[in-house]
């Protein structure tokens, strides 16, 4: 089982980006994304599709093995 932010971070460093070149990428700030990384907040449905864009993954990829 996996967080939402742990998904996050492993696809961010497949990728070989940081988190403020992810940051850049969606038009947000770093600090969001280590919160979102940590599981201190979620990213909304807006971010969410940013990221699924970035990615190109799909949602189902990004919230694979999700603790329920």
């Amino acid at each position: 089982m996996s967080t939402f932010g742990e998904n996050l971070k492993n696809l961010r460093k497949e990728q070989n980006l940081s988190q403020g070149e992810l940051a850049r990428l969606i038009q947000t700030t770093q600090q969001r994304v280590s919160e979102w990384e940590c599981n201190k907040v979620e990213p909304s449905l807006f971010n969410i599709i940013k990221i699924l864009n970035v990615f190109n993954v799909t949602f189902e990829e990004l919230t694979e093995d999700l603790e329920k």
